[in-house]
């Protein structure tokens, strides 16, 4: 490889980088070489730092740059294990740093849709590829010796010929004056020869977090700090008419108080009050006790989840507004079936619940705003703040902190508008900082949705016909936020009869993506059904959807054989069919495929005749392609996906009353508490496709699942969520 000195200012151009792992435009920039000396004589910087992702000392400690934000997905840990794999170093010896908001240097920066494996599998194993190429380059010039003689081993570069062997740190120097290797044809290591990549590996974060150090961006604090809450209209869309800010200004610890009259976008920065004070607390004690605003409250206020309900039906009994799909005739197929189904399903608006509250530190100062955000956008997060100020991108700096959870939320920025509009105002250092109230009442929701379902089923058993009526939320034919449904949604396509049409109603209240969006509801009222169907078929609900999977069909959204072997793979490591259960005690199964996983579960739960649910234990199946990265990781996502669906399943509901959420606490909106908590046996198939993400798919199946174990259990069909309240007793 020939050597050549560059630029200091050469830095890397990262192009962007296509969903699913494609890549658009040319990674051949990605490398940046630091000059061995530039203009005037300047002496190399100690360290070689081939690119923004990593650094190696003349000791020979690696540093690497997590690019993407951490939600609690052990994405900080994950990446870096892809570069250090390629750049051959012993884990050991890593330190990993968390990168901020840069996009000269990284490239799609975002957490969300499990995208960062499918997007960065291939990326940034060429990063550290690349760089353990110039170390060899390095020691060959350095030993005068051809570089196919070179082997790498654990951060250093060894010449099995003569026994030689040299740290990455003392190649520091040389490596710095060599060029970067073209990336789209850097060697990459085989499989077999894997030393972290498929190896437990614990989150780099572990320590701190057990520890209590500051990591999260509720820990930020900056010189001269103060404390920011911001009161909003409890009715969705509300602006202030007046608020007594004299009266909350005169309060002890308060410095200002001051209406921000906002816009109409609800994910963006909305009308209220805000409130400056030196200690947080003081700030939302006195907006409990002492603030009082007038609202004009608007229209949402006449909106309700009764009413919701109410007009569902309604439209119901009114058929749909519109078809989204039709395949063959469904009225004939009906008619000929030798049984059919019919059955209204129905789900509620629910929070994102994720503990760490909504909070980021600004600082606004001479035109330039710096940030510290807990955000899976960032990108878009710094997109929105410059357009809510006025101000260029470029005049804002955004620092990523790891974040207790975001499950969709922390894809919205409205938070982030907020806190820069009250750091402008104030002209100080503010910590903004929502209450769980806060939270809770002004969340974007996953949004409720209504269906009305009609199946028949063949004297073979097989389903024949599919009608399905989805009455959701939107306007015209414009879906509100995570509120539609693919007309490829499976059965789609595996069913010779399909019909899917749908209906909306408009909808004042904010929705958004919550984990497994649309998945999250859908596979509830889609796996449900089709229990009821092999039910009225007299078939084993295993047998039946395997039967399914294996009907010929178009435009499938799935692939059959990959849900098949996960389908077939938890039967058989679940029991099914092999042990007989007392009554009371039952096994459900449920499939789906969400952001390119393909997961089966099953579910055994017990229930009292007095109608007392109790989860006993969970076998989930999983395929998300050829490699596991990091298994530890992997288990631990899987399993919290399940339990995340269990928890959504059994208690977790917000009713809109009056355009108001509610409730807006941990006391009524429940989560699943540790002695709830099954064992969840968690196993991945490996398949012949590329890796894939695992934060969304183990979820949906969940609720399922559990739900039709509660029917094999007490003959009680579960038809709407959530489980608590309802009566499961059986005699």
């Amino acid at each position: 490889m020939s050597g050549s000195a560059v630029g200091r200012r050469e830095f890397i151009k990262v192009s962007a980088i296509a969903g699913g792992g494609l890549m658009v435009g040319s990674w051949f920039e990605l490398l940046r070489p630091v000059a061995a000396a530039a203009e005037g004589g300047v002496a190399a910087p100690a360290a070689f730092a081939p690119n923004a992702f990593i650094r190696i000392s003349p000791a020979g400690a690696v540093t690497l740059v997590n690019q993407n934000p951490e939600i609690g997905q052990g994405i900080k840990t994950m990446l870096p294990m892809l570069i250090a794999e390629e750049l051959d170093v012993d884990w050991a010896d890593v330190t990993v740093e968390q990168g901020g908001l840069d996009t000269d240097n990284f490239a799609r920066q975002f957490a969300g849709g499990s995208n960062a494996t499918p997007t960065h599998y291939m990326p940034m194993r060429r990063v550290g590829a690349a760089a353990r190429a110039v170390l060899v380059s390095a020691a060959a010039q350095t030993w005068g010796v051809p570089e196919a003689e070179l082997e790498t081993d654990a951060g250093a570069v060894v010449h099995p010929a003569t026994g030689r062997r040299i740290g990455y740190g003392e190649l520091t120097t040389t490596a710095s004056s060599i060029a970067a290797p073209d990336l789209e044809s850097v060697p990459l290591k085989d499989p077999s020869q894997f030393r972290i990549i498929g190896t437990d590996v614990p989150d780099v974060d572990n320590d701190a977090i057990v520890t209590g150090r500051p990591l999260f961006g509720i820990d930020v604090t900056r010189p001269g700090m103060v404390y920011a809450v911001f009161e909003k209209c409890p009715v969705f869309g509300g602006k202030v008419r007046s608020a007594n800010l004299d009266v909350v200004e005169a309060q002890p610890g308060i410095r200002q108080a001051f209406v921000v009259e906002g816009g109409e976008q609800l994910s963006g920065l909305v009308a209220g009050v805000a409130i400056i004070a030196d200690h947080w607390w003081v700030a939302h004690q006195v907006r409990n006790e002492i603030l009082e605003v007038e609202w004009d409250e608007g229209p949402t206020a006449s909106q309700s989840s009764e009413g919701f309900r109410a007009r569902a039906n309604e439209l119901f009994d009114q058929g749909p507004e519109r078809s989204l799909r039709e395949d063959g005739d469904c009225d004939a197929a009906m008619q000929a079936a030798a049984a059919t189904v019919e059955a209204d399903y129905a789900y509620p608006f629910i929070s994102h619940a994720q503990l760490e509250p909504m909070n980021c530190t600004a600082e606004f100062s001479d035109g330039r705003l710096e940030m510290w955000a807990p955000t899976q956008t960032p990108e878009s997060g710094r997109r929105l703040v410059a357009e809510t100020l006025g101000i260029a991108e470029e005049n804002i700096t955004i620092h990523l902190t790891r974040m207790g959870g975001g499950f969709g939320r922390r894809l919205y920025n409205d938070w982030l508008a907020e806190a820069a509009w009250i750091a402008r105002e104030v002209g100080a250092p503010v910590k903004l900082l929502w209450s769980r109230e806060d939270d809770m009442r002004h969340d974007l929701y996953r949004p409720a949705g209504f269906h009305r379902f009609e199946g028949g089923v063949d004297a073979d058993g097989r389903i024949a016909a599919w009608r399905n009526h989805f009455v959701s939320f939107g306007n015209g034919e414009r879906f509100a936020s995570s509120a539609s449904v693919r007309p490829t949604e499976f059965p789609a396509g595996f069913v010779p009869n399909f019909s899917l049409g749908a209906s909306m109603m408009p909808l004042g209240v904010p929705t958004g993506a919550l984990r497994a969006p649309g998945s999250n509801a859908l596979a509830f009222v889609y796996q449900s059904f089709i229990d009821e169907l092999a039910h009225a078929a007299g078939a084993d609900p295993v047998q039946f959807r395997l039967d399914l999977l294996d009907t010929e069909g178009e435009d499938q959204g799935l692939d059959a054989s990959r849900m098949r072997a996960v389908l077939e793979s938890v039967a058989e490591r679940s029991g099914w069919g092999r042990t007989a259960l007392p009554r009371g005690t039952g096994m459900g199964v449920a499939f789906h495929y969400s952001h390119r996983g393909y997961f089966a579960e099953v579910v055994q739960a017990t229930v009292t005749r007095e109608g007392d649910l109790t989860v006993d234990q969970v076998w989930a199946v999983g395929d998300i392609g050829s490699q596991i990265i990091n298994p530890l990781n992997a288990v631990n996502n899987a399993q919290g996906g399940v339990i995340d669906g269990l928890s959504q399943a059994l208690a977790q509901e917000v009713v809109i009353d009056g355009g108001r959420a509610q409730p807006a606490n941990f006391n009524r909106y429940r989560l699943l508490r540790m002695p709830q908590a099954p064992k969840v046996d968690v196993h991945f198939v490996i398949s012949d496709n590329a890796p894939t993400g695992l934060g969304e798919p183990p979820l949906p199946p969940a609720i399922p699942a559990l739900c039709n174990a509660i029917f094999a259990a007490t003959g009680v069909r579960v038809r709407s969520l959530p489980l608590r309240g309802q009566d499961l007793s059986w005699s």
